[in-house]
């Protein structure tokens, strides 16, 4: 039976977001997938001394993510829209474990926003050292042209005319960027301390509409249970079908509380009406 009022409401937005959380992660794992694979970051995954940089355990984290999204995106819409009271406790559960690891992650990469930042240094650091040794390992220059692309940086000092890597580094947008760039290292830095903030707003706001998210399911399911335990009655009267048999016309009324058992109506048939004696 349909739910109606608050529980109605709450299986609409329950739909709505499930639509953008499964934009979302597919678009976490369509990202993470393009990392792993792309000709420009996936000879990072080959080489041994990057198996655990913070890069490498960036993109694991995307594709796991962008896949567990879409696992609770299919058990929400499921059970927002067939009504399934067993879907949506699954779906309470995983978006209760997704509110709790979204609202930790965020305060811990803004609390230790200085330790990843030096990791993300550290792994450049030893990707240039890596090119600097093998005398230009063209894997290793298209993984820098990548990064230096996405930073707008050149090398460890930035002085272009003696740069090391000159030949991965982005094209000057000015007269200025022909002699000095900025430090890859110190763009990095940069762009965490004025990032850092809105990552921990977006970790937060996130953490906030699956708490919301989960109010509404637990709503939904409440509306389910009330509604499939209310006694539901069959009106009888002259012109009721013939057709309809006597186990057809049985009603059972089912009680909420588990120890009472149903009672069941046997409605009258015209063998054992009583006749008024003339």
């Amino acid at each position: 039976m349909a739910v109606d009022g608050c529980g109605l409401v709450c299986k609409y937005i329950i739909i709505l977001f499930d639509c953008i959380f499964a934009v979302v992660g597919l678009a976490f794992l369509v990202s993470g997938l393009w990392l792993r694979f792309s000709s420009s970051t996936r000879p990072i995954f080959s080489i041994e001394e990057l198996n655990s940089s913070t890069f490498v355990i960036g993109v694991t984290v995307l594709i796991v993510l962008g896949a567990v999204m879409l696992i609770v995106v299919t058990f929400g819409d499921f059970g927002a829209c067939s009504e399934n009271r067993c879907s949506l406790q699954v779906f309470s559960c995983l978006v209760t474990l997704l509110a709790g690891a979204e609202i930790l992650i965020g305060v811990l990469a803004y609390t230790y926003r200085d330790e990843v930042q030096a990791r993300v240094v550290d792994f450049y650091a030893s990707l240039y050292g890596l090119y600097v040794t093998s005398g230009g390992d063209p894997a290793l220059a298209v993984v820098l042209t990548f990064l230096h692309q996405m930073f707008h940086c050149c090398g460890l000092t930035g002085v272009t005319p003696v740069e090391l890597v000159k030949a991965t580094c982005p094209d000057p947008t000015g007269f200025w960027e022909h002699i000095k760039m900025p430090s890859c290292p110190l763009e990095i830095a940069s762009v965490f301390d004025t990032r850092a903030i809105i990552v921990l707003g977006t970790f937060l706001g996130t953490g906030a509409l699956l708490i919301i998210v989960l109010i509404c399911s637990l709503t939904l399911s409440k509306a389910i249970r009330a509604t499939t335990s209310s006694p539901q009655y069959i009106l009888l009267n002259p012109s009721t079908p013939s057709s309809y048999s006597q186990a057809a016309l049985s009603i059972s009324i089912p009680y909420p509380l588990p120890d009472e058992q149903p009672v069941v109506f046997t409605p009258l048939t015209a063998a054992n009406i009583p006749m008024a004696k003339p």
